[in-house]
């Protein structure tokens, strides 16, 4: 059954109010794709109005990566601290000023700055929205709720494109992409307005001794049958341990999930999923189309881009983590590959431009299968509930530090060694990658986030459990 017919036949299964909790989290998802990407298109027009050098471009271009470091390296000690559901509302409010900043910039220094406090929120967006989908909802379904973040992700970055397109400079002069910028602020409103009446996480509840209200959320989104097994099954992990500490998340049982998603988190980095995404526009330039005609070659890209992750969405709990993982850096690492050779023929134009261009789209489809939306999955799954906010926003923060660190150097790094050794030097993170997930990532499909960690803390969950699974 798709999701969608799950979605019809919501009250048979599940509580129809689970779905649209998990949608409302998924928001935060929407934010995120959206106010990453939509910085490709406007670029150009900023350009024109401060007259920036290269270098400016892309400090502009990663500024909000410094932002989003931050928000995710404090964004999870906050979310156990003070809950899923008001850090939610407080990103909402980020976003929504820092949109507006950003409309209104009248130099290029506040433009970098509003950048910087836009990407706090996207930092926090990044990891909220995956924690509170996998803390509501049931474990058979898990997997299809935990990847509707990432398909909002790939939704509002093909809105930014679309918005992009919509406000170029040919409809509203130089000024356009202030439009572009401040249109963020739009769903910043639904999020912050939805958020405002669900309620917090039930798992989080139960960890800070809000045990009714748990129950009382609880009772809301989930069959009555299987409401007081969990309930009991949340009170004995709480009851058996204390509220982590930064320190925890480095105990000896934790450390085997905290490097399978720190890895996971550098991986999807890596590869280089955002150099296609950040430079779509420059490498469709590159093999013979027009500016015009490459801004809505973007939009292409991110309909491919959401259609591969529905298509992940509907096998997320029929095949597994693992395997979609598989398929997806090894069709990425063959792509890569393909993409080299696309640059290494003689010109650009004609059978070879098709090549590359369509090498192009298939890396994006693979990632959209699996890497894009699994890691974001895997890392609220994983972790045991005292310490999985913070360990999160670890492993958050790790993926957000290797984003900036290859879109800083992926453009000096053609310019040294040219497009193609570029490309095969992502393909071998890739190659590396699929070696790493065959032999050390668990399977968590059809699992409870409380077995997940009786597992783990018997390290059956880790290594040899990966093995054993295939």
């Amino acid at each position: 059954m798709s999701f969608l017919d799950r979605l019809a036949n919501a009250d048979r299964e599940h509580p129809r109010f689970v779905y649209v909790m998990a949608f409302v989290g998924a928001l935060n998802g929407l934010l995120f794709g959206f106010d990453t990407g939509v910085i490709a298109g406007a670029l150009p027009y900023i350009q024109e109005s401060f007259t920036l050098s290269t270098f400016l471009q892309e400090v502009v271009t990663v500024s909000v990566l410094v932002g989003a470091m931050i928000g995710a390296a404090t964004g999870g000690r906050l979310a156990d601290r003070f809950g899923r559901r008001r850090l939610t509302l407080v990103g909402a409010v980020i976003f929504f000023v820092a949109a507006l900043g950003l409309a209104t910039s009248p130099s290029v220094e506040w433009l970098i700055g509003w950048r910087i406090v836009l990407g706090v929120a996207v930092g926090i967006a990044s990891l909220i929205g995956p924690l509170y989908i996998s803390e509501t909802a049931p474990e058979d379904i898990r997997g299809t709720l935990g990847f509707l973040q990432q398909l909002m992700i790939v939704v509002g970055i093909l809105v930014a494109y679309i918005v992009n397109a919509l406000f170029a400079p040919s409809l509203l002069g130089v000024i356009g992409w202030r439009w572009m910028l401040g249109f963020a602020a739009v769903p910043a409103v639904i999020l912050g307005v939805t958020m405002f009446f669900l309620p917090e996480s039930p798992r989080w509840l139960v960890e800070h001794d809000r045990r009714d209200e748990a129950r009382d959320v609880l009772s809301r989104i989930r069959n009555e049958a299987d409401f007081e097994s969990e309930i009991e099954r949340m009170e004995e992990i709480s009851e058996r341990e204390s509220q982590g500490s930064w320190r925890d998340v480095l105990e000896p049982w934790i450390r085997p999930a905290l490097t399978v998603g720190v890895a996971l988190a550098v991986l999807q980095q890596v590869t280089g999923i955002n150099t296609v995404l950040y430079y779509a526009p420059t490498i469709l330039q590159n093999i013979g189309l027009g500016s015009a005609a490459s801004l809505f070659g973007t939009i292409g890209i991110g309909i491919v881009n959401v259609a591969l992750t529905i298509v992940a969405v509907y096998y997320a709990d029929r095949i597994g983590r693992r395997p979609l993982l598989l398929v997806s850096v090894g069709g990425m690492t063959v792509m890569l590959g393909a993409l080299g050779l696309g640059f290494y023929l003689p010109g650009l134009s004609g059978v070879v431009g098709y090549f590359t261009l369509g090498s192009m789209i298939l890396y994006v489809a693979f990632f959209a299968l699996g890497l894009g939306p699994v890691f974001w999955l895997l890392t609220s799954e994983i972790f045991p509930l005292r310490v999985r906010g913070t360990a999160e926003g670890i492993t958050t923060f790790f993926n957000w530090s290797a984003n900036l660190i290859v879109s800083l150097t992926f453009l000096s790094l053609i310019e040294r060694f040219g497009q193609t050794v570029s490309f095969w030097a992502l393909g071998v993170f890739g190659v590396l990658g699929f070696v790493y997930i065959y032999f050390r990532v668990p399977e968590t499909m059809g699992r409870s986030l409380e077995d997940i960690e009786d597992d783990l803390r018997s390290n059956a969950i880790m290594g040899s459990d990966a093995e054993s699974s295939d």
